[in-house]
């Protein structure tokens, strides 16, 4: 058996994509899955499975498209692999909730800082195994101007929730 974090993209965003989370709960009991849990309202589940990640992401994908009416992608985490993104995080140095971890399902690009356009001096970019971390500056997150490419199709959470759902994955195993 494997622990795992599902990271759900764009789901309760202000006003749009609202999912509450006793229903993501109740499509992780109805797909079988073991010790199904959520963190925070922002599409965050935590479960334990014998499945390979492809047929989950695919098996969860399915069931979201049902359930919401769109496509919602699902992007994957062992717990070893977000104690992982947390022990890799290249801004140790910034305030958990000013860095942002974006989780793809495959790996950045080569030219990843390449194609950053917007960025402030102030802003950092750095490419991980299946993530593109951002240390955001002084103004934060909320009016950063920044566009990553790459990190369109991914979803993102703060190091504060990346290590709090390490956590909670951990204590699944």
């Amino acid at each position: 058996m494997t622990a795992y974090v599902a990271l759900l993209r764009g789901v309760n965003l202000v006003g749009k994509s609202t999912l509450k989370m006793a229903d993501l709960k109740a499509i992780a009991d109805e797909l079988n899955l073991e010790k199904a849990r959520t963190y925070i309202a922002s599409g965050n589940l935590l479960f334990v499975s014998e499945k390979p990640e492809e047929k989950l992401r695919e098996l969860l994908e399915d069931r979201m498209q049902s359930h919401m009416g769109k496509q919602v992608r699902v992007m994957l985490r062992t717990a070893k692999e977000m104690a992982a993104v947390v022990k890799a995080n290249p801004f140790p140095d910034g305030r958990g909730n000013n860095v942002q971890a974006f989780f793809l399902n495959e790996k950045p690009p080569k030219d990843l800082l390449d194609t950053v356009r917007n960025r402030a001096d102030d802003e950092r970019v750095a490419a991980g195994k299946r993530e593109v971390y951002v240390a955001y500056g002084e103004k934060g997150i909320g009016r950063s101007r920044l566009r990553i490419p790459a990190a369109e199709a991914g979803t993102a959470r703060n190091m504060n929730t990346v290590a709090k759902l390490a956590e909670l994955a951990r204590e699944l195993e």
